[in-house]
């Protein structure tokens, strides 16, 4: 028997259902799910689009020590189907004003002993979502059935999970593999640690997202296993180093254990690209005042400059660098606390209070997890003592703070994130992690969050040219995958030289990133010096940069090739492009949405490191985008 006899032969048996519930459809009717338990008792869920399977028959499930909620099931109730309405504002994401809209069923099943578990699914007219609840007076995870089962056609865009205890001074997994495109569903990660969210697959017409949302600090962080044979993905939970010190690996609770989100965002690639879901079945925003939520633009000496660069003479200059940009903040990296001090950094932070420039700085949040020396590291451990520093901060002035070196995504390392940023906004900090998990929608819930990296960044491009030439293919995978729900921290931008490394994009890609990727707040690569090496008209360009977006539009691209996306603030359209090939791209842009204004493209010069502007249409245009270049057409 051959593969696809073997998988045809499973499909069958766990559509032979015992018991079946009602499809339950989006508002839009046009995405259905199935779920069905089979007569041997396994719960299993489809999902359709326009009536041509795009998740086939998978399975559902968990085991809890005491409770087996995974096979010799039966289906025992089927609550009403009912519409969920909700809105909300976030100032990190694609669209500031949000609404979401769809139909959600609870289903109640229950074991051979009488145990229930609760599965909740909403369907939008962009996706799927669902979750457990089981209630009981102690509940402690063991495993997750849950899967996403793909026919073998289907093709995917994955970011290996690295793994745990490796890496530089061991500080893996950090989200930070460059992404295996358009492979054969069933490729096993060839670091052997799983996949990373979001786990991008094309399907038929049919383009997918997989990710969770909902993180509260009482459940581990998934990903997806390894293997997948046959096209079948399986939730996997993290390694067991991914823990804070002593702390608990997998979900636990008392009363009540519910998981987060599993999400199935599926559609066009427009739809996906357009998507909130992400953020949409996060939790709601905490109590954060709404004066100090200020997204904005940073300068920022480490990316360039490295560790030397962290004294007071030269943070003052990147100071002025940022008023001279009108840029919002200052980052103020490693090491800090012994290189400046509190007192210098009191004084740096009433000079760049007098440029309207505030100053945020780093911290190490690690513990025993890693062998990272770089200060102040310790100081957040502890609640009372993490509160007090956050006090100290915030009374002498500092607007937030980048936290570095997390351990992975354990329960235990979960919760040490949610009770940062609970304590950052009790103190009216703004949050960036940096050597961390995907945040899952956090930004949603906690507003003083302004960007995660969990990527792959720049900063790894100026350590070596393999990195460096990734970097066109590795980039125009970010709108399609990582930046597609959460703020990313790729910390874009440089138009001048990289110390001992050659660059590998022309300064229209460059120029691009600025506005393709999301970031509550922007930090800069770019030092003063290459600044100065731009036209006037893209200095201006980048000081009226906005801070935020209204709302967005795809108008085309592919993974790992090519990304052109506009943005919206207030009454002005931002569309930005970049290439990834080696060759030069036509691309013929439909801007009727722009009701025939006219604009303004910078693209690239006849130089990897030169610029051009001209006028464009809002209309039907044609334009090219040269090899690893790319363009900013601003229609105010």
């Amino acid at each position: 028997m051959n593969a696809r006899s073997r998988i045809l032969l499973a499909v069958l048996s766990l559509c032979a259902a015992q018991a079946h519930a009602a499809p339950l459809t989006s508002p839009d009717r046009h995405i259905s799910v199935d779920v069905s338990v089979s007569n041997n008792g396994n719960l299993t869920y489809t999902v359709s689009r326009d009536g041509k399977p795009v998740i086939l028959p998978s399975a559902l499930g968990l085991q809890l020590q005491g409770a087996d909620l995974s096979s010799k099931l039966r289906l025992s109730a089927s609550s009403p189907v009912k519409l969920v309405r909700d809105s909300y504002e976030l100032a990190t994401a694609k669209k500031g004003r949000i609404t979401y809209s769809a139909n959600e069923q609870t289903h109640t099943v229950r074991n051979a002993a009488g145990q229930a578990m609760d599965l909740s699914f909403r369907v939008s007219n962009d996706g799927v979502a669902f979750r457990y609840v089981v209630r009981a007076p102690k509940l402690q995870f063991i495993s997750e059935s849950t899967s996403f089962a793909f026919d073998p056609a289907t093709r995917a865009w994955l970011q290996p999970m690295s793994v745990a205890q490796t890496g530089w001074m061991n500080t893996n997994p950090s989200y930070e593999e460059h992404y295996q495109r358009e492979i054969p569903v069933g490729t096993p990660s060839k670091l052997g640690a799983g996949w990373a969210f979001p786990a991008l697959f094309r399907t038929g017409d049919t383009w997918v997202a997989l990710t969770e949302a909902n993180m509260d600090g009482s459940f581990h962080a998934s990903r997806l296993a390894s293997d997948s044979p046959g096209g079948v993905y399986r939730l996997a939970p993290p390694a067991a180093p991914e823990v804070f010190t002593k702390g608990a690996l997998l979900a636990e609770g008392k009363g009540e254990l519910a998981t987060p989100w599993r999400i199935i965002t599926l559609g066009s690639l427009k739809t996906l690209v357009e998507s909130t879901l992400g953020t949409d079945l996060a939790a709601p925003a905490v109590a954060f005042d709404k004066a100090r939520i200020q997204p904005g633009h940073a300068s920022w000496s480490w990316a360039l400059l490295k560790d030397d660069a962290t004294v007071f003479d030269v943070q003052k200059r990147f100071v002025d660098y940022a008023a001279d940009m009108k840029w919002d903040y200052t980052l103020v990296d490693a090491d800090w606390d012994r290189k400046i001090g509190f007192e210098k950094l009191r004084e740096l932070v009433q000079y760049a209070e007098g440029k309207g420039v505030g100053i945020l700085v780093w911290y190490n949040s690690s513990g025993a997890w890693n062998k990272t020396e770089y200060s102040p590291k310790g100081a957040l451990l502890a609640p009372a003592q993490r509160r007090k520093e956050f006090a100290r901060l915030r009374e002498i002035g500092v607007k937030g703070v980048k936290i570095d070196f997390f351990a992975g995504d354990g329960k235990s390392m979960i919760a040490y994130y949610v009770d940062i940023l609970n304590d950052a906004a009790k103190a009216g900090l703004l949050v960036n992690f940096h050597g961390a998990t995907l945040p899952r929608g956090w930004s949603r819930t906690y507003p003083n969050l302004m960007t995660v990296e969990a990527i792959r960044g720049l900063e790894f491009t100026t350590f070596e040219q393999v990195d460096q030439d990734a970097v066109p293919a590795h980039a125009a995978m970010l709108p399609f995958a990582r930046n597609l729900f959460d703020p990313m921290d790729f910390t874009p931008m440089v138009f001048g030289d990289i110390p001992n490394i050659k660059r590998a994009t022309r300064n229209g890609f460059e120029l691009a990133e600025s506005v393709l990727f999301l970031s509550g707040i922007q930090h800069f690569a770019e030092r003063p010096e290459g600044m100065a090496t731009v036209p006037p008209y893209v200095k201006t360009l980048l000081q009226d940069l906005p801070r935020s977006w209204d709302d967005v539009r795809f108008i085309d691209g592919y993974p790992g090739r090519y990304a052109i996306i506009a943005r919206r603030s207030g009454d002005s359209w931002y569309v930005a492009g970049i290439n990834a090939d080696g060759v030069e791209r036509s691309v013929d842009l439909d801007l009727s949405f722009l009701d025939g204004r006219s604009g303004t493209i910078v693209t690239d010069g006849d130089t990897e490191r030169s610029f051009t502007q001209a006028p464009i249409g809002g209309g039907k245009a044609s334009i090219s985008i040269k090899p690893h270049g790319g363009f900013v057409a601003v229609f105010k």
